[in-house]
């Protein structure tokens, strides 16, 4: 390994060739990095005492020999973010330099065929700089000024194309002198690896590069392709890697750590921390010379990552699936979901017919919701799921799992039905974290028409002011004070309704009878008890917890 200071114009300016592999993320500056360093460049461009900027480091490592006379090309290990951006940058000092005929000390024509094109070299030997995927055909046709940036071809890096827009905007007659002269100031420390002799693993990861900070994503990809032969490289990234990325979409960012976390997991049965993620993966895969096993992990992975986006991102076409999905995600049982991949990838494998893996799901979701409604602390459900599975007997699936469930005791229990009931007619359902969806599955028990919770407001039925009207005082009785301290926020005083406003205070009567917007003119099946009742007291109140509970019991099923 050799490190050079040296000047970030005379880095550019040897007929070199820096290219961007396939194992290394897409160019992925935001505009915030983008501005900060523009502030940076035209600050030092304005101050004559500032004679030199450190601006990070260019690691990068020859591919190959070059015959003599040829473009020398160079794979770029870490520091792709700022020469792309910077390179964006003097092809926007460049345009604008033309368009208003400025006259700084340098051409466009110059400043092009210095930094960002070897001259006189022939098809893409001709770029200094080459990326990979979208990214490639985008800089090369923005670099060339074939690119309409307000009209850009669909499959365009439209990160490429803002960060370019953004210096082009920010450029002007009055400034152009400063940039370029702050981008001649501009010095970066150039490491170049000498093969085999450097581990670019090891550098890469060793790495504290300024900028936008390497997701666990990131060093997971770089992991496993870096250091493969070209040609096993590229058949792992097209066959397994991209197809995953392609997978996730614009959510890979987000998920795909947590997909791996959850993977590890099954395979594991150990829950790695989500920021430990990759060296959990490395532990997992401690050897990456041997190909053909390597190969068919990443392809189970692959396989697993179809899955996984179904679950997570909500991409399952199967109704019922989808439906279960939905509801443990809007239930936030992300705790669950090793368990349920594995239940999943065991249905897709034959071992288990359809109705059994949705009850199964069911029993979970339950499981969960139950433990919440119950107080049951959530602090071990991860390692409960984790380890759920060694105790399934999969020749008996459906009827193994119940019965294991049966079998936890203490803060691991699954809460049958007499707590459950017991837990759902006094909980502050109004505090509840998931208020929307109980109420969402007790709208829609039993009834084909969806509902949307955060379309209403929550209604107190006894009403929240503990200055309580005479007529609702004389409504609740002598004790008045203990009914609504004990029941007030709990399901049997609990509604919805798009009307809060108007109803508030007022007498239970004329809740129920105003027009629009009383009990009896809504929809909602959560309100049929509400146009029964007569009057509005603890009994009331106690019956219609009764009957709610009674509900709960049917929609969050028990495993005996």
């Amino acid at each position: 390994m050799k490190a050079n200071e040296i000047n970030f114009l005379k880095f550019l300016e040897p007929r070199n060739q820096f290219f961007v592999p396939i194992f290394q993320r897409r160019y992925s500056w935001e505009k915030k990095h983008c501005n900060q360093l523009w502030n940076d460049v035209l600050r030092i461009g304005q101050n004559d005492e500032i004679l030199s900027y450190f601006l990070g480091s260019i690691v990068y490592m020859k591919d190959g020999e070059a015959p003599i006379g040829t473009v020398s090309r160079f794979l770029v290990i870490d520091g792709q973010q700022r020469l792309v951006t910077l390179s964006l940058l003097i092809r926007a000092l460049g345009e604008t330099i033309h368009e208003h005929c400025s006259k700084i000390g340098i051409t466009q024509d110059q400043l092009s065929n210095f930094y960002l094109f070897n001259n006189m070299a022939d098809g893409e030997s001709r770029h200094k700089l080459l990326l990979t995927r979208s990214d490639k055909s985008t800089l090369i046709q923005l670099l060339n000024g074939r690119i309409d940036c307000n009209e850009p071809p669909a499959d365009a890096s439209v990160r490429l194309l803002e960060n370019y827009q953004f210096f082009k905007a920010q450029l002007n007659p009055n400034n152009l002198g400063a940039v370029y002269t702050g981008i001649q100031k501009l010095m970066i420390v150039g490491i170049i690896l000498e093969s085999p002799g450097d581990n670019p693993q090891l550098i890469f990861d060793s790495l504290n590069s300024t900028g936008l900070e390497l997701s666990e994503a990131d060093r997971i990809r770089n992991y496993v392709l870096m250091g493969q032969g070209t040609e096993f490289q590229n058949k792992l990234y097209e066959n397994y890697w991209s197809p995953i990325e392609d997978r996730f979409g614009n959510e890979y960012a987000n998920w795909f750590d947590l997909f791996i976390r959850d993977y590890l997991t099954l395979k594991t049965r150990q829950i790695p921390n989500i920021n430990s993620v990759y060296d959990k993966f490395k532990a997992y895969i401690p050897n990456t010379t041997n190909s053909e096993k390597l190969e068919k992990i990443i392809a189970k992975i692959a396989h697993y990552s179809k899955h996984y986006v179904k679950f997570a991102l909500l991409r399952e076409n199967d109704s019922d699936f989808r439906e279960c999905f939905e509801d443990i995600d809007e239930l936030e049982a992300g705790v669950a979901r090793p368990f349920l991949l594995e239940v999943y990838e065991d249905h897709t494998q034959g071992k288990i017919e359809k109705t059994e893996v949705i009850e199964i799901f069911r029993l979970v979701e339950s499981y969960v919701f139950r433990r919440a409604i119950s107080g049951v602390p959530t602090n071990s459900l991860n390692k409960i799921f984790a380890s759920l599975m060694r105790e399934v007997d999969k020749d008996k699936y459906l009827e193994s799992l119940k019965a294991v469930f049966l079998r936890l005791i203490d803060n691991r229990r699954y809460p049958l039905d007499a707590e459950f009931k017991e837990k759902f007619i006094l909980k502050d359902v109004y505090n509840f974290k998931r208020r929307n969806y109980l109420l969402r599955k007790l709208e829609e028990y039993e009834h084909k028409e969806s509902i949307n919770p955060n379309e209403y407001t929550v209604e107190h039925v006894m009403p929240q002011n503990p200055n309580l009207s005479d007529e609702w005082k004389k409504e609740l009785g002598q004790n008045w004070q203990e009914v609504q301290e004990k029941y007030l926020h709990t399901i049997g005083n609990i509604t919805l309704t798009r009307y809060n406003s108007e109803l508030k205070d007022l007498p239970f009567m004329e809740k129920k009878e105003r027009k629009p917007g009383g009990f009896r003119d809504s929809r909602l099946r959560l309100n049929d008890s509400l146009v029964q009742a007569r009057k509005w007291d603890e009994a009331n109140i106690r019956s219609r917890a009764e009957e709610l509970a009674e509900k709960a019991l049917k929609i969050w099923i028990s495993p005996e």
